[in-house]
């Protein structure tokens, strides 16, 4: 129940002032919102607010759903009239007071059906954690009205959840999760070009948001902005993208070398927070100048990073000129497996153990580019496990070349295998290309019959030289730094905070499916990874919470957990054959329940039940 105002002249103060009507709202057979009138209240007694008039209302409704009142009446003239207006409502059975009475509750068990059921868990999580995040506030900043901050927020925690198509998100909004309910945004209004249109206008305000999130991270987990991570990543197009000028070949991490690709360059700090992200052609390299990065990420953040931690893609000698020029360090793998070189005196190996219980060896070595100008450091890291796991792909490439080869052998003594002296030497050259990092520790002799110009036989074996050498390589890198480090585990620990980087990705390309591509246009390509890029903050900021408190859930796994709570409907019938429906959201897991105290939420969205009314009753 609700007052309802309109204005009309005041016959008595002959003023223009508010007439008040209490109306209850309901819906029709055509399930249309419809109002009745209850009682008429008139113009309201001086003194009387429009708050005061709210909570006279609430207080009835509370009453004839036989609900506790929770806070007693601000005044003694709301008390009167709330008192004085259910006397009428009672006295002139206004209302059937036997729809709401404890006995109309009951309903018969086998009446009972269970309907809409939604998905809330995983929803609820992102919808703290956006508000968290301020983003309403800088959407809002940016000119956006409250009907599109709800929809940007449905989209982004949809993406966050459900990554898909922007049709496949409508559906999946309609019929599976329970976001509009939080949000606030109409379900009915939900399509694919409204979601296109979103993504398009946050796009234009990247910059902004990224500085507004970079800021707000910093702030919740106390980050200190002294270290930059930075790397590449590609994703690759599904169809010809003729017309595109983003969409280039380019060398595939995923090794589509038939699909063009689109580069996403990302910075980013030791929580795996982005400082910067841009978007490239497919065919920029990872080798590319990192000017733009640095001056880019200056501009729009504010600050400079002290050291800088690259893979050995983007550190070549102009880079790290670059980050020198600079005044920032660098961390980086050294591009070449170093030969010449020899330990540093009174530098004793350090063992280190990692997270995951490998133990490393670090020692620091001396070349000639330690002597050159910028100074250079380089660290030896031999990883006993590493060496394993690298002979085991070392030997499987070898089986494999050995057998491509061995095919090839047994082809010439077929009727109609190829023997032609030229043939064979294309099939060989083809499997060297093959394994090109296996066929130079090999000696391959071809014995031809130069009469008949064919081949008889095929031999291999090993050069000894080589196969020594890379055995020794094995399981060893080298770290190049131009910080004179006095404590070797230090470079370790800065470097190994590289996989963050790498973590960011695998969660960005898999998690939130920014691969394949399949938009049209550029504009389209830049608005959906930039609507991934903002589902990732959430994920991030949602793990790196749970990580304080010792939850270390890879995302998906958050995901299956909390997909366990559900937002039902249920209907039954009571002993008068009265329709009884209620709307509530099942209790957490054990689980659920404590990631939920780990990122100080509460354990049900007790708003959207509120917003559904608890009992709807429809007469039989």
């Amino acid at each position: 129940m609700y007052f309802k105002a309109t204005y009309r002249r005041n016959p008595v103060t002959g003023e223009t002032e508010a007439y008040y009507r209490l109306v209850m709202s309901y819906r029709n057979a055509s399930n249309s919102v419809c109002q009745r009138p209850i009682l008429t209240l008139g113009y309201a007694e001086s003194g009387l607010s429009v708050e005061n008039l709210n909570e006279i209302s609430r207080a009835l409704t509370d009453r004839y759903m036989h609900k506790a009142e929770l806070f007693k009446p601000s005044s003694d003239k709301v008390k009167y009239w709330i008192e004085e207006l259910w006397l009428r409502i009672v006295r002139d059975r206004k209302l059937d007071l036997s729809l709401y009475a404890e006995d109309s509750r009951h309903i018969s068990t086998d009446t009972m059906r269970h309907e809409q059921v939604r998905e809330i868990g995983a929803e609820w999580l992102a919808y703290n954690t956006w508000n968290e995040l301020g983003l309403s506030d800088i959407l809002r900043d940016a000119g956006f009205n409250p009907e599109e901050i709800k929809l940007a927020q449905t989209q982004v925690i949809s993406r966050a959840i459900n990554p898909a198509s922007e049709l496949a998100t409508c559906k999946i909004i309609k019929e599976n999760s329970a976001i509009c309910q939080l949000t606030g945004y109409p379900i009915d209004r939900i399509n694919k070009d409204k979601l296109y249109r979103s993504s398009h206008r946050l796009y234009e305000h990247k910059a902004t948001i990224e500085k507004h999130l970079t800021k707000r991270t910093n702030d919740i987990f106390n980050i200190e902005e002294n270290l930059l991570l930075f790397d590449l990543t590609n994703s690759y197009f599904e169809g010809a993208k003729r017309s595109s000028t983003l969409a280039q070949f380019g060398r595939s991490k995923e090794k589509r070398k038939d699909a063009k690709l689109v580069v996403l360059a990302m910075a980013i700090n030791t929580l795996g927070f982005i400082r910067h992200s841009s978007i490239h052609e497919g065919n920029f390299a990872d080798s590319s100048d990192i000017t733009f990065v640095l001056d880019n990420l200056i501009h729009n953040t504010g600050s400079e990073p002290k050291t800088v931690v690259l893979d050995a893609g983007i550190a070549t000698a102009d880079n790290l000129n670059v980050i020198t020029g600079k005044g920032y360090n660098y961390i980086c793998v050294s591009r070449s497996q170093l030969s010449d070189y020899e330990y540093e005196s009174g530098s004793d190996p350090v063992r280190i153990k990692t997270n995951s219980g490998k133990v490393l060896t670090l020692k620091k070595v001396k070349t000639q580019e330690s002597t050159e100008e910028p100074c250079s450091y380089f660290f030896e890291i031999n990883s006993p496990d590493k060496a394993l796991k690298e002979k085991g792909i070392k030997t499987r490439f070898e089986l494999a070349f050995e057998e491509e080869l061995e095919k090839a052998r047994k082809a010439l003594s077929k009727p109609r295998g190829m023997k032609k002296t030229d043939k064979v030497h294309q099939r060989i050259g083809r499997i060297r290309e093959r394994f090109a990092s296996t066929h130079r520790r090999y000696q391959i002799d071809v014995i031809t019959d130069t009469e008949k110009g064919i081949v008889t036989d095929i031999t291999w074996s090993k050069i000894e030289s080589k196969e020594s050498d890379k055995e020794k390589g094995l399981g060893r890198y080298f770290l190049r730094t131009n910080m004179d480090m006095k404590e070797d585990c230090y470079i370790w620990h800065v470097y190994n905070l590289i996989r963050d980087i790498e973590d960011a990705f695998r969660t960005l390309k898999s998690d939130l499916d920014l691969r394949p591509i399949y938009h049209k246009n550029d504009d389209s390509t830049k608005a959906h990874l930039h609507l991934g890029l903002l589902a990732y903050w959430l994920v991030n900021t949602i793990r790196c919470k749970l990580k304080h408190q010792k939850i270390t859930y890879k995302w998906r796994e958050v995901l299956r957990i909390a997909s366990t709570q559900k937002f039902v409907t249920t209907t039954g019938r009571n002993a008068a054959n009265n329709e009884i429906t209620v709307r509530k959201c099942s209790e957490p897991t054990d689980e659920l329940k404590k990631m939920q105290q780990a990122l100080g939420i509460k354990p049900k969205p007790n708003q959207i039940e509120s917003k559904c009314k608890d009992v709807v009753l429809k007469s039989g």
